[in-house]
């Protein structure tokens, strides 16, 4: 049976990795229950996770805008 993986959190935490939850997507390192959020592991592509939320909404909240419609009197 092969060894269980361990966090990779850099403070030296031995709790086993979760398998599919315990992997981060920014920077495919795999974390324990406790160490698997970006922030609690100090994710090293946090800021341009963070970047990318950002623009997505930036982008959202434009589209949404109202404009006032112009008037014109005779």
């Amino acid at each position: 049976m092969p060894a269980k993986k361990r966090c990779q959190h850099e403070d030296g935490c031995s709790s086993p990795a979760l398998r599919i939850v315990g992997q981060c997507p920014h920077c495919t390192s795999q974390f324990c229950g406790s160490h698997r959020l970006p922030e609690h592991h100090k994710c090293t592509g946090m800021s341009e996770c963070r970047q990318q939320a950002f623009e997505k909404n930036k982008a959202r909240l434009e589209q949404e805008r109202t404009v006032a419609s112009k008037m014109t009197t005779a």
